[in-house]
């Protein structure tokens, strides 16, 4: 099986495709078309019964936070990404518990040990991201077999991609620092942004205006 037939083949899913490749950079593009068939491929394997064009929204959109339009706006970028998947589908008439998973799936992603035990749209999205970005499940061929990720990234290349990807983590993120608190982003500014000094939750708590 080719895996690129797993991308689905809507009216949805062609405007999700055409709305990301106007609105980010190839690297972004590339890599979200790489989550949605890492993430398909991984719930094919396990059994899991999920909504391809759900999935597709939620792999699409789930770095769309990043760009520059929501930099100033002070909220974790996985938010600003679910909003507009949110109203991406509400535009194209989805019902509000299509609007909810893909929220949840592009809010979570970056928040490990929660998703998997999810929706399965939520659940393979982050599966997703953890296989393109941290390689995790790379060596287990049961999922993703060498030929299927040789497809994929013949299909949408990954040049340079650890650096490339960081430094794009790094140049959207950096504007919001409070938004880091307590989430894997927070390690990304710490090894870009010099002098950048990450939330601490033990002396928030001592720290608080509580008088004991």
């Amino acid at each position: 099986m080719n895996p690129m037939t797993l991308v689905p083949d809507s009216k949805l899913a062609t405007a999700a495709t055409e709305l990301v490749r106007d609105t980010t950079s190839e690297l972004i593009y590339d890599h979200s078309r790489r989550v949605y068939l890492f993430g398909a491929l991984q719930g094919r394997a396990r059994g899991l019964a999920f909504d391809p064009e759900l999935l597709y929204v939620g792999a699409m959109f789930h770095d769309l936070g990043l760009g520059e339009a929501h930099r100033a706006g002070g909220r974790r970028f996985e938010v600003d990404g679910a909003e507009d998947a949110a109203a991406f589908l509400r535009s194209h008439g989805a019902d509000e518990d299509a609007v909810r998973r893909v929220w949840t799936a592009i809010a979570l992603h970056t928040t490990p040990g929660i998703p998997a035990f999810m929706e399965p749209e939520v659940a393979l999205v982050t599966a997703g991201v953890e296989y393109d970005v941290l390689g995790i499940g790379y060596d287990d061929p049961t999922a993703v077999t060498p030929g299927d990720r040789a497809a994929i990234v013949a299909a949408h290349p990954r040049p340079d991609f650890k650096r490339r990807i960081l430094a794009a983590f790094a140049e959207g993120i950096s504007p919001r620092p409070d938004t880091t608190f307590g989430n894997v982003k927070a390690d990304v500014l710490r090894h870009f942004v010099p002098g950048f000094a990450p939330g601490d939750f033990v002396t928030t708590i001592r720290d608080s205006a509580w008088p004991e």
